[in-house]
């Protein structure tokens, strides 16, 4: 930070980067449940973690990605006696490999994005959360085909359900009435959300996103969070 700058401001780039740090660290339970398992009984496959962890296959498949590319795991296609492309066997790529480091760092994350948090205060920090999600929400949603102004509220949520599920937030979408919601039983922020609610405005922004970047007819959305007292994750619009 440069002498020119408050010392109650922060660089949105350092923001961006602990939030997606926090995300893909191994503090996530299921991550841990997956890894340790692995260690136990290499050559498992997709299908027999999300057994093991009681999440949906997509929700493993997400997380084993992750320890894929940060090079925890790898896999051997598994020759399948019936017809289709072979199954992955995972395994673990260090099977000495203690998680106490990895704890560490996620103590350290943690402890600059608190502090952070405290130095912008509650507005500035949902503000702040609020963009990175929009950002990156119209960022997937790119992925996912061309713009369609005509396209309803309930198929762009029921997608959007889709994609969160494949990233870790084993989601649905749910209609009442009117309103078109996606709720989430799962959140990668884990109990650093706990500690911190404003992180929740990262979910509502994201769908906000999302909505926008597959063009949708409405993109404002309201949200309700466990970490806030409600009874779910939920975002409706």
């Amino acid at each position: 930070m440069s002498t020119a700058q408050s010392e109650n401001e922060l660089d949105p780039a350092l923001f961006t980067a602990t939030v997606t740090s926090l995300t893909h660290s191994f503090g996530d339970n299921t991550r841990r449940k997956i890894y340790l398992y692995l260690r136990e009984s290499p050559g498992a496959t997709a299908t027999q973690l999300a057994l093991h962890c009681q999440v949906h296959a997509n929700v493993v498949r997400h997380h084993l990605e992750r320890l894929t590319e940060a090079g925890y795991v790898t896999f051997d296609n598994v020759r399948k006696t019936t017809v289709g492309r072979p199954a992955k066997g995972y395994r673990v790529v260090d099977a000495s490999l203690v998680m106490d480091g990895s704890m560490r760092r996620d103590a350290l994350l943690v402890a600059l994005l608190e502090m952070a948090l405290e130095r912008l205060g509650p507005e500035a920090s949902e503000a702040m959360a609020h963009d990175v999600g929009v950002e990156y929400g119209r960022t997937l949603a790119e992925a996912m085909g061309p713009v369609d102004s005509s396209r309803s509220v309930k198929t762009a949520m029921t997608s959007i359900a889709g994609l969160l599920t494949a990233h870790g937030f084993a989601a649905h979408a749910e209609e009442h009435d009117s309103d078109q919601s996606v709720v989430s039983e799962n959140c990668p922020f884990g109990t650093a959300a706990q500690h911190h609610p404003v992180l929740c405005a990262v979910d509502r922004g994201l769908i906000a996103g999302m909505l926008d970047g597959l063009g949708a007819k409405r993109t404002r959305v309201t949200l309700t969070s466990r970490a806030r007292g409600d009874d779910t994750c939920r975002v409706t619009a």
